[in-house]
């Protein structure tokens, strides 16, 4: 039996193939700006909005594994850019919290990215940045409701 893929839903597969492709940058392994990863960029601003947070939180915030988060937050805290502590509530959970090197080096990374969105955002007419904004937003939450007990990937 043929599945008759409806013409919008084609080309929204496409859209999603070209958004993975131009996104890869986001998602190497390797370091982009002042020695951190974009994922690693994403932990230390994490933790700068709320001064600490729970590793738990962390795993959530990412939509990670533990072991994921884990691998990524261990080579910011041997560069010194993280700490980790116990937590006050519980012994067994984990605290992070920026170093003074690692404040530094999420500012520098900060601007880094602030220059390389906006020369992005550069490329779409200003007159069109506001609807591509909020129909990105809108796209991100369809996908994750979408997500939410999807057994075909």
């Amino acid at each position: 039996m043929l599945i008759q893929i409806k013409e919008n839903t084609r080309e929204l597969m496409d859209v999603l193939g070209g958004l993975s492709q131009v996104l890869r940058c986001c998602c190497r392994d390797e370091a982009f700006c002042e020695g951190v990863t974009f994922h690693q960029f994403m932990i230390l601003d994490a933790v700068a909005k709320e001064k600490e947070l729970q590793m738990a939180d962390l795993h959530k915030l990412l939509s990670v594994e533990k072991s994921t988060t884990t691998r990524l937050v261990n080579p910011l805290i041997k560069k010194g850019l993280l700490r980790r502590d116990k937590a006050d509530h519980d012994s067994r959970a984990v605290k992070l919290m920026l170093t003074k090197e690692g404040r530094e080096t999420h500012k520098k990374v900060q601007v880094c990215l602030t220059g390389f969105f906006q020369r992005a955002l550069g490329n779409v007419p200003e007159k069109k940045r506001n609807e591509v904004l909020e129909s990105v937003k809108i796209f991100i939450t369809a996908i994750k409701n979408s997500a939410n007990g999807c057994d075909c990937c």
